[in-house]
């Protein structure tokens, strides 16, 4: 495990309890969360995006703040979900983020999951085309967002205002390196195939949507090496890099025990369920006492093989929560899995 990160799912509220009562609130406090663990020396900060509801939604702003408050930890997303995307836009605002971090952006991106608005990326001006799924369209704006991250000509030029260039013009800012992290967020073995074969890095959540009956970390290590046999194959210049996510929990004090004993009876199994007409399996939560919890990741066969372990953190329950949660995980757990902090 060379890497450790944060996944906030950046969830803001009035529920009882809730230390993120206002959108304003959770992502100032996103920000000093990142700060808080690039002090402990995690690795990443990341941030799940959704539409219509209480959760982030427009990431490149809230990144960026981090950019300019950190020096060393990666940001990103896990994931933006590409039926909603101008490509171009964001082309433009990924590359701006990353030059203003020094290239540490890590760009995670997707078709999309289950969402609240019903067709919702329709109300953003994006229809499939005549004969396209949602999955053909989120496909369709990968394709061109990673043409234009990588300098490509999109527009042609107009000799009169473009100092006499012609040709196709690229969008502007450009940042070098930026196109090799890119990472799509794979549902599936299938999926993950495919991304291999185009070059994206892999970024594999608590869920799969397909089930051969086998636990979840088997099914995804299955995923994970079909994917690196894949990019082997393909030929690819560079190394991949692979994450996988979990739900990890250390019990190590009453406060712990008030938030989390619960869990650790009611979710510490696979479950399984149908998501968008498809079965699908979902991985447990490691809670419990952290020399428990660092055998059974040891022996999550997904984690040991990924490279990039992303934790999803309760946002809800505060900056100084989570950081001594990050802190126990890195202090109690990581180190068994063969981590070590970064600093500077």
């Amino acid at each position: 495990m060379e890497r450790i990160g944060f996944l906030s799912f950046g969830h803001w509220g009035p529920g009882q309890g809730s230390r993120t009562r206002t959108a304003g609130e959770a992502l100032v406090q996103g920000i000093e969360l990142a700060v808080a663990a690039e002090e402990l020396g995690v690795d990443g900060a990341f941030f799940r995006v959704h539409h219509f509801a209480r959760q982030q939604a427009s990431p490149f702003p809230l990144l960026a703040a981090i950019a300019a408050r950190t020096r060393r930890i990666e940001i990103g997303t896990g994931v933006i979900d590409m039926r909603y995307e101008n490509p171009l836009y964001m082309a433009e605002e990924a590359a701006a983020t990353d030059l203003i971090s020094g290239g540490r952006l890590q760009l995670g991106i997707s078709r999309g999951s289950p969402e609240p608005a019903r067709q919702g990326a329709s109300a953003f001006g994006y229809v499939p085309r005549d004969g396209e799924t949602d999955a053909d369209m989120a496909r369709r704006h990968t394709e061109l967002f990673r043409k234009a991250v990588t300098g490509a000509g999109v527009a042609e030029a107009d000799p009169r205002y473009a100092g006499g260039a012609t040709g196709l013009l690229p969008v502007q800012p450009q940042s070098p390196g930026l196109g090799e992290r890119i990472w799509w967020g794979a549902g599936t073995r299938k999926t993950a195939v495919w991304a291999a074969e185009l070059g994206m890095n892999l970024m594999s959540s608590t869920l799969l949507t397909e089930d051969t009956g086998v636990p979840f970390h088997e099914l995804q290590a299955e995923q994970i090496q079909l994917f690196r046999d894949t990019w082997q194959a393909a030929g690819h210049s560079h190394q991949p890099r692979i994450s996988v996510s979990r739900s990890v929990l250390p019990i190590v004090d009453d406060e712990d025990r008030r938030y989390f004993a619960g869990s650790a009876l009611r979710d510490g199994r696979d479950q399984v369920g149908i998501i968008d007409g498809l079965t699908a399996r979902f991985g447990k939560s490691y809670v419990g006492e952290p020399d428990r919890l660092a055998e059974e990741l040891a022996a999550d066969t997904a984690v040991q093989a990924a490279d990039t372990l992303l934790l999803t953190v309760p946002n809800q329950l505060g900056v100084e929560f989570n950081a001594k949660l990050l802190g126990n995980v890195a202090r109690y757990i990581a180190p068994s899995l063969g981590w070590n902090p970064s600093r500077e």
